[in-house]
């Protein structure tokens, strides 16, 4: 942060030179720069740079008030945040203004009575950047008075003033976000008669309170986000507010595997001993964000309700959490993660998704396990071969040696969600057939992923019939 201007009254704001733009234009001056560095605007979102950035960036250039629509989770309320970077870093603004008065153009009674008073000596303060941002939830029990503003008995009984005195006028939030970013989350939600109010202040700029119509020019970058799903199920967007946004931008969920599990990483919040103390393969990620896909395409959950990335960072968390956890009462120093860890993310999941009825008969914790299972058996077939229904008697299959090796003396393998990392490795080593199958498919597998990958293949086999896998208490049971 730079220093504060040391520009104390009107007179020498003037006398310096300085220009004041409209947030618009401020907006729109400093992406022109950004973009012609090639600097990042919006970082830390990723899987947009093709899609939605550049229709936000030409929203901003043309000055249109912005409308993000798109489901739960895809970053909409953190692109609107981001676009405070490309405000200025300090404005002046009018010393004990509400709504922070512009020193050449006043527009509240307050500023132009001050201005009048003192003259060049009118006080002048600086407004910083990160305190332009407001944001409004809308919710059925907002009023036009919350937004835009109402009378006030109290203010007209302390100042002895009559209700026909405009000084007698609370500001609502949107008068007091002038000169500023005004974000308003989830607008479907907002009661028809309370858009309506919102009219004026896109086209005309002006406010009417309580029957004083009160002329004021506010400045305001409007930011609202919705849901497409809110059109049909609570309310929709009145179709002249609809008519007064500039631009609407579809956004969207991660396209693949890789940009899923970069968002994965910048929003994950680790303790650094989970970071350096547990070990989480490729593969185990990959395993986690195909979840989120096998979810968006799942028979049991609301497709329209969408599934938020949120499901993964928080199954990530608690991923690494349950690993952290098993090794602590193990008291194995480093440990890596299993699939059988999976287990402790299915409260990230049955609390991320929403189920139709099919998925609420099946129940939350069933349909997360099968959403487990479902990632399995899809990112199985990207690293071995693919699993017959039905082979030929005479022919082996390229897991018959694993499947021989279960049937001869009723092989079967016991993993405990707590059992030490020696016990885990002696468990999965007792079948050599693993090591075969990984060296002919995966010979570039990395040591430290062996046994993950050792695991991987037993829950593929199971998912796929060749196996039997049944769950108990403390653990996971092939036979």
């Amino acid at each position: 942060m730079t220093a504060k201007p040391d520009i104390k009254t009107l007179g020498s704001l003037r006398a310096s030179g300085y220009i004041i733009k409209s947030i618009k234009d401020e907006l729109r001056d400093n992406l022109i720069i950004k973009i012609r560095n090639n600097d990042n605007v919006f970082e830390g979102i990723f899987g947009y740079e093709t899609t939605v950035i550049p229709q936000l960036e030409h929203a901003i250039l043309s000055r249109h008030n912005i409308n993000l629509l798109g489901l739960r989770g895809q970053a909409k309320t953190r692109l609107a945040r981001m676009m405070t970077s490309l405000l200025d870093e300090w404005i002046p603004f009018i010393s004990g203004s509400e709504i922070n008065d512009d020193p050449f153009n006043p527009i509240s009674r307050y500023a132009k009575e001050l201005i009048e008073k003192e003259g060049d000596n009118t006080p002048i303060e600086w407004l910083h950047r990160d305190e332009r941002f407001f944001e409004k939830l809308a919710t059925p029990d907002v009023t036009v008075a919350d937004l835009v503003g109402d009378v006030d008995p109290i203010k007209a009984a302390n100042l002895k003033l009559s209700y026909a005195d405009d000084r007698v006028i609370h500001f609502g939030m949107i008068p007091r976000a002038n000169r500023s970013i005004f974000v308003i989350n989830e607008l479907p939600d907002l009661q028809a008669r309370i858009q309506v109010s919102l009219f004026n202040i896109l086209q005309e700029g002006d406010v009417q309170i309580r029957g004083f119509k009160v002329r004021m020019p506010l400045d305001i970058q409007f930011v609202f986000t919705a849901n497409p799903e809110d059109y049909t199920n609570r309310g929709s967007i009145v179709t002249p507010l609809k008519d007064r946004i500039g631009s609407q931008i579809l956004t969207h969920y991660p396209e693949n595997i890789h940009i899923a599990k970069e968002i994965t990483k910048y929003e994950s919040s680790l303790d650094s001993r989970q970071q350096n103390g547990v070990y989480v393969p490729e593969l185990a990620k990959d395993l986690l964000e195909q979840i989120g896909f096998e979810a968006r395409d799942s028979e049991f959950v609301d497709y329209k309700s969408g599934v938020s990335a949120r499901m993964s960072i928080t199954a990530f968390e608690n991923l690494l959490s349950t690993a952290e956890r098993r090794s602590l009462l193990t008291g194995d120093q480093n440990t890596t993660v299993r699939l059988s860890d999976f287990m402790g993310v299915i409260p990230a999941i049955t609390g991320k998704v929403e189920l139709v009825y099919e998925g609420e008969q099946e129940g939350a914790e069933a349909v997360a396990q099968i959403l487990i299972d479902n990632a399995i058996k899809t990112l199985f077939t990207s690293y071995f071969p693919k699993v017959e229904k039905l082979e030929k008697k005479e022919v082996a299959g390229p897991f018959q040696q694993i499947t021989d090796w279960f049937l001869e003396d009723d092989g079967f393998i016991e993993i405990t969600d707590e059992s030490s990392d020696e016990s885990y490795a002696k468990a999965l080593n007792r079948v050599s057939a693993l090591d075969k199958i990984i060296e002919k498919y995966q010979p570039d597998t990395r040591k430290e992923d062996l046994l993950f990958m050792k695991e991987f293949i037993l829950w593929g086999l199971s998912t796929n019939k060749k196996l039997n896998k049944e769950r108990f208490r403390t653990g996971v049971f092939f036979s």
